[in-house]
């Protein structure tokens, strides 16, 4: 059995004991609360005289608000063992998603270290490309993670410019080309904009770049992905497609979730932390614009986003 495995079937039990528990509280709950509910309707209807009548009333009333007690009880566990889930997820992706270019970094640093490379020149720059290429992606994931924790504490600051975002996807692309091994990816890009548009650079740096890794991502050997801008009716239009895997239209409505991940047909998770959608859908809401997904799975994704064009006010 491999380390994947291994990890689902501990988080399995880890999940079944919390839910054992909440089985078992909710139980010891209701039974109590039946009872007692039973006792207080016979003495309503059994008894006589106004004691009778209140001492039911009162025996009711005291069951309910057991009932609202053990529901709200067994809310705040749930609650808590998602969220405790979720964080254990997220720290053991985002190691494993960190660990992978340590290790090349380390592998080609040593192998230039120990000199195993002198005298040959072409192999040398190799390495030296890789290593670059590789602490590209590092600093991309880390990028990634404090984008996300200033956006979900509503701490990223927008620093609004007016201008073309031309030169800002030009910059997004030429980054995302230094990611990138020789020959490993067929990248297209094509910008046809001159419109102003009030953004913020490096949020939209961190909206590209976070589609144009997940594009990566979901390609197999035969990776094509293609960045596009244009003006159309008002409006920016950025699109970034791949000929990837697609996503099932089940799992649409979930994509943009914070540390949700698409499962492939074998029924395992994708490799990240499950930020990158989440960060593109917050930072297109803080531009005012909107974000659509045309995929099929098999045949790719596309994602679209609309941004406003500055009004003739702000232009001025």
């Amino acid at each position: 059995m491999d380390a994947q495995g291994a990890t689902r079937i501990k988080r399995l039990r880890r999940n079944l004991k919390l839910t054992g528990a909440i089985v078992l509280l909710s139980v010891g709950v209701l039974l109590p609360v039946l009872f007692s509910t039973m006792v207080g309707i016979l003495t309503i209807v059994l008894g006589t005289g106004s004691q009778s009548v209140i001492l039911g009333v009162l025996t009711i009333s005291f069951t309910s608000a057991a009932v609202g007690s053990g529901i709200i009880v067994t809310v705040l566990l749930g609650r808590r063992s998602r969220t405790a889930r979720l964080q254990a997820d997220f720290l053991a992706n985002v190691t494993h998603e960190l660990r992978t270019p340590l290790s090349a970094i380390r592998m080609y640093a040593q192998t230039l270290q120990l000199g195993l490379l002198d005298g040959d020149r072409d192999r040398t720059r190799a390495s030296v490309d890789t290593i670059i290429r590789e602490t590209e992606w590092l600093e991309a994931m880390i990028d990634r993670v404090l984008t996300w924790r200033a956006a979900a504490r509503d701490r990223f600051e927008l620093d609004m410019v007016c201008e073309p975002i031309a030169p800002t996807v030009e910059d997004v692309a030429e980054r995302f080309r230094r990611m990138l091994a020789p020959g490993e990816v067929s990248f297209h890009v094509e910008i046809e904009t001159d419109a102003l548009v009030s953004h913020d650079p490096r949020g939209i740096s961190a909206m590209l770049l976070n589609l144009l890794t997940n594009a990566y991502k979901y390609t197999g050997s035969d990776k094509r992905i293609a960045l596009e801008v244009h003006d159309s009716a008002g409006q920016v239009v950025i699109v970034v497609s791949d000929n990837g895997v697609g996503i099932a239209q089940r799992e649409i409505g979930r994509i943009f979730d914070p540390f949700y991940r698409v499962e492939s047909e074998k029924g395992t998770k994708a490799s990240g932390a499950g930020l990158g959608l989440a960060i593109v859908r917050h930072m297109v809401g803080a531009h005012h614009g909107e974000v659509f997904v045309e995929t099929r799975p098999g045949e790719g994704s596309r994602f679209i986003i609309h941004l406003p064009i500055a009004s003739q006010e702000l232009e001025e």
